[in-house]
């Protein structure tokens, strides 16, 4: 298994469960915006998008520069990447389990009368061999 660090797991969990952010983080894969685009869609004050973007920035998922007055962000997305990689690993796991579910069941369904006698005692289907 990949090592990851939970804190910086859990810093990028945190910053994505709030879809003010998520909806940020959206324009910014399109491209850098000044922290104004970034706050023109949504109902709240300047102030409030700043803070969105201070959480953003602390997960390491927003980058700002200054140009002149203008604050510019641009995404980042190696946190984004490591948490990709953690679902993936648990992703894998589940998958194998229902896979062994799904097989399990499907021998379950099977009839016995259509099941191989060697499935059902684990001795070899023809008697004639051991003779």
């Amino acid at each position: 298994m990949v090592k990851y660090d939970p804190a910086e797991l859990d810093q990028t969990f945190a910053a994505l469960a709030d879809p003010t952010r998520r909806a940020i983080l959206a324009r910014l894969a399109s491209g850098e915006a000044s922290v104004g685009e970034l706050a023109a869609p949504f109902e709240m004050s300047l102030p409030a998008v700043s803070k969105h973007l201070r959480v953003l920035t602390r997960a390491g998922l927003l980058a700002q520069t200054k140009d002149g007055r203008v604050r510019r962000c641009r995404l980042l997305p190696a946190p984004l990447r490591e948490a990709q990689d953690w679902i993936d690993h648990y992703r894998r796991f589940w998958e194998q389990q229902f896979d062994a579910l799904e097989s399990y069941l499907r021998e379950a369904e099977t009839p016995p009368s259509n099941r191989s006698p060697s499935t059902e005692s684990g001795e070899d289907s023809d008697p004639e061999e051991k003779a």
